[in-house]
């Protein structure tokens, strides 16, 4: 990423920058950070929908794209129960999940009240949002 890039608001910068962040190794394990940049992708899954790659973002920095080959995101995990163990949760706390859209690319953007951590980059990409 160049310098200008890490001086730039994640809200200005444009769709070929976001494309060219590198992306995650194979389910390397980046942490929390803020926010998820959706990104569509020219590809078609088997499913017949387009494949969606996306951006994590830490701070109103982009860090790198995740994934590419997924057709469906899953807002706390498949189900929506958030990460669990053993038996489904009865309830989860609730997170306020938002979406906006980016004004220079027209990406949509995801956030919630926590810090975020995906899962790994499958067909189905998983979300969380941490206390």
């Amino acid at each position: 990423m160049s310098e200008k890039q890490k001086q730039k608001q994640v809200s200005q910068w444009t769709r070929e920058e976001f494309e060219s962040l590198p992306l995650r190794e194979w389910n390397e394990n980046i942490g929390e950070f803020t926010s998820l940049i959706i990104l569509p992708t020219r590809r078609i899954h088997d499913s017949g929908f387009r494949n969606m790659d996306f951006v994590a973002v830490k701070e109103d920095i982009p860090v790198c794209r995740l994934s590419g080959c997924s057709d469906v995101l899953h807002l706390d995990g498949i189900g929506g129960y958030g990460q669990w163990n053993g038996s489904i949760p009865d309830s989860i706390p609730p997170k306020g999940w938002s979406i906006d859209c980016l004004k220079t690319s027209g990406l949509l953007r995801l956030f919630s009240r926590g810090k975020l951590k995906v899962g790994q980059a499958l067909s189905s990409f998983e979300i969380f949002s941490e206390k």
